[in-house]
């Protein structure tokens, strides 16, 4: 049987807009029809579908699928009824498959890879298999970040610490991780504004501090800035500010407007203080070496991002430290 790309019975998730561009769709993470007032270096990062899932309920014991062919990609995840399945590597490739799944109605989630672009033609399944859309009643996880939270060196997309997090806790996760592109641009402030949730994290500074995007005058006001954006619709969940992981080389080291990250730290603090002082009481800190912290050093090949395992431990310290304390009903 075979599903096109905008069929009614493959939902999309994960994703804020989806353009067709001729027999295929192309999931993004920004608005595509608002581009043009959206930085070219974040739109390189948004068109990666990190965190985007293709989900429907079938009883089919096979699947495949056509796509463009993927260049720089990595894994497609599949999991059935939740449950970590199978991996395939689109590197080069133009199609996949996966056989031998369980011969009963499931929910069937595809989770695409977390950098690369992914342009999907169909999606074949067994003739005379049960098909319909899944309707999506978890609670929606918005998490904002650096390539840190993207997540390009992760085992696989269900490997992400953001992925491991929404598994964990059984979220609708959006995840906004742009490499290179964490600058609290008001256009994604807007942007998350506007996408439905119920919890939203963002990891702030690291991106910032690499790039002296905004200095020790700009960085909390801007912070602040941001939060009361998002307010105007979001008027009460929890919102996290959650501030960078350990970086050896730049927690004592000035950038080029004088901010190291033990500075970075003390201004994501501030800026929450400031936001609960004015009366907003879920508006939470966590400092990001709760979650990541010195003694997990040797999971930093690179001094700056974490390996696979690295981002395991940090998906599983994510869960202890801000999802069972503060993204709760």
């Amino acid at each position: 049987m075979h599903l096109k790309p905008d069929s009614p019975n493959l939902n999309w998730q994960g994703v804020v807009s989806v353009e067709k561009t001729g027999e295929a769709l192309m999931p993004w993470r920004t608005p595509h029809e608002m581009h043009v007032l959206f930085p070219e270096p974040l739109l390189e990062r948004s068109a990666m579908p990190a965190g985007v899932r293709i989900s429907f309920r079938s009883n089919t014991i096979h699947i495949s699928g056509s796509i463009l062919e993927q260049r720089d990609s990595g894994m497609l995840d599949l999991c059935c009824n939740g449950e970590f399945t199978a991996s395939y590597d689109l590197r080069g490739k133009n199609s996949f498959v996966f056989s031998n799944l369980p011969d009963k109605d499931k929910l069937i989630e595809l989770w695409l890879p977390q950098f690369g672009r992914f342009q999907f033609r169909n999606i074949e399944i067994d003739d005379g298999a049960t098909v319909e859309p899944y309707i999506d009643k978890r609670p929606k996880w918005i998490t904002y970040g650096s390539s840190i939270t993207q997540c390009r060196s992760a085992a696989s997309p269900t490997q992400t610490w953001p992925g491991i997090v929404a598994r964990s806790k059984n979220f609708n996760l959006t995840c906004l991780g742009y490499g290179g592109q964490c600058h609290l641009d008001s256009m994604v402030a807007r942007m998350i504004r506007d996408l439905p949730a119920n919890y939203i994290s963002m990891c702030l500074g690291i991106n910032i501090q690499g790039a002296s995007s905004l200095g020790p005058r700009a960085f909390r006001p801007a912070i602040i800035g941001a939060v009361q954006i998002i307010r105007e619709k979001h008027t009460d969940i929890p919102i996290v500010l959650m501030s960078p992981i350990y970086c050896p080389n730049r927690e004592e080291n000035p950038n080029n407007v004088g901010f190291n990250l033990q500075k970075m730290r003390e201004e994501v603090q501030a800026a929450a203080n400031a936001l609960q002082s004015y009366g907003d009481k879920n508006v939470h800190y966590v400092s990001g070496l709760d979650v990541f912290g010195a003694d997990y050093v040797d999971l930093l090949p690179d001094n700056l991002h974490p390996d696979a395992e690295g981002y395991r431990v940090m998906g599983n310290n994510f869960v202890d430290v801000v999802a069972n304390k503060y993204f709760v009903e």
